[in-house]
């Protein structure tokens, strides 16, 4: 029996070594349109590799239907993913949050046993070759090249992602092979990515970074709150807190919902204890000026733009600033309220949402409900995971179980 595998990332290597393990005889080639496998492997946890996580669930993943992906974490847990890297010489370092990265801290390791591991079972890599479209005639596919026709596949899976990191060379290819088979998709969009927003003080406000409160607003409801760093940049925020936020924040805005996210500069004080804080401030040094002062419990960059968006004088002295001046600093440093415009894309997202209907393809043996013999594996559905490994976990056990049903006489 012979397989085509269209992408070599981390779905596409785990669904080409289950199958060969499973079945000796399989005739597998696995495409990529890199000049080697794992490219977004090694792109992941800043080159580091943060290549799972310890402690999936189906509440870290996002998508039309997240409940999707349950039986495959079930039957491809973080033990079964511990034990596949044990068996390729792969060892782990897991950190107290659950996320995991190779002992050697090194993202090149992962790809080079993998590839190492490939080569030794037979698998032939057909690299540096762009798939543009999947054919099936008397019940082989044929698999097109910009230049070439590969044919008599019995089987084939797509598992060629979306398009987080074109500079990776990544595309929306699958999805478009997909549709020619009669599926259909949910939009896609730049997930775990900065936010554009139209703050007037964007570019003066560059660099700041502090651990803040996030509140996520949908058409003035609200929807999500996240804890963690935040960083101004000068087209809007960006920081671990805004990338776990843009999950939820970045779908409503295809939709050209109003999107707001509220930041709150002190997550672990209560609003009567930054107005206790301020008056404190003020009252103790009542002959300085307050913007000066203020810089006491927020960056330089900061305590002036503060003054400008309460339409208060910088060079009032701090006891000239009155109890609505005070209350108007205190909401500004713990509720100021920032207009969402646009993300920064795909090229600067960790992932891409959207994708394949999973409706459409069967839990289990991820096998096209609409096409015999065609698969799907990995980020080109429409399941996305959270920062920190969710998503290379899900594409580890969508590979898994997509490669043993690859391995399966017809």
């Amino acid at each position: 029996m012979k397989i085509a595998i269209i992408g070599a990332g981390a779905a596409g290597i785990m669904a080409a070594l289950t199958a060969k393990k499973e079945n000796k005889n399989l005739e597998i080639e696995l495409f990529d349109i890199n000049d080697a496998i794992g490219k977004k492997i090694l792109a992941s946890g800043n080159g580091r590799c943060n290549i799972s996580n310890e402690k999936c669930q189906v509440s870290n993943y996002i998508g039309e239907n997240p409940n999707f992906v349950e039986y495959a974490l079930k039957q491809f847990d973080f033990n079964s993913f511990k034990k596949f890297c044990k068996t390729i010489g792969l060892y782990l370092d897991i950190k107290e949050e659950g996320k995991v990265y190779p002992l050697s801290n090194e993202a090149k390791s992962v790809t080079t046993l993998l590839q190492s591991e490939l080569n030794s079972l037979g698998i032939k890599l057909i690299l540096e070759t762009k798939i543009i479209a999947i054919k099936k005639e008397n019940g082989k596919f044929i698999v097109v090249s910009e230049d070439k026709e590969f044919k008599d596949y019995d089987k084939v899976l797509i598992s060629s992602g979306l398009a987080a990191a074109p500079q990776l060379n990544a595309t929306e290819d699958g999805v478009d092979i997909a549709s020619s088979f009669g599926h259909s998709f949910n939009p896609t969009y730049p997930s775990l990515v900065g936010l554009h927003t139209n703050f007037e003080y964007n570019s003066r406000l560059q660099g700041v970074k502090k651990e803040a409160n996030v509140t996520l607003f949908i058409d003035g409801q609200k929807e999500q709150e996240i804890t963690g760093d935040v960083l101004f940049t000068k087209y809007g925020l960006s920081g671990f807190a805004i990338l776990d936020i843009s999950q939820y924040a970045v779908p409503p805005l295809l939709f050209y919902q109003d999107v707001q996210v509220s930041i709150n500069l002190f997550p672990n004080y209560s609003r009567n204890e930054v107005l206790g804080m301020l008056e404190s401030l003020f009252n103790s040094s009542k002959d300085k000026e307050a913007v000066e002062l203020l810089v006491g419990i927020v960056s330089n960059k900061l305590a002036p733009i503060i003054f400008d968006i309460c339409k208060i004088e910088k060079n009032l002295k701090a006891n000239e600033i009155n109890a609505k001046q005070i209350r108007a600093i205190v909401n500004t440093l713990t509720n100021n309220r920032f207009k969402v415009t646009d993300t920064q894309g795909f090229k600067h997202a960790e992932a891409s949402g959207g994708g394949i209907r999973t409706d459409e393809v069967d839990n289990k043996t991820y096998e096209s409900k609409k096409c015999e013999g065609l698969y799907f594996a990995g980020e080109v559905l429409d399941i996305v995971g959270n920062r920190g490994g969710y998503n290379l976990q899900f594409a580890w056990a969508s590979g898994f179980l997509a490669g043993k049903s690859l391995a399966k006489g017809k």
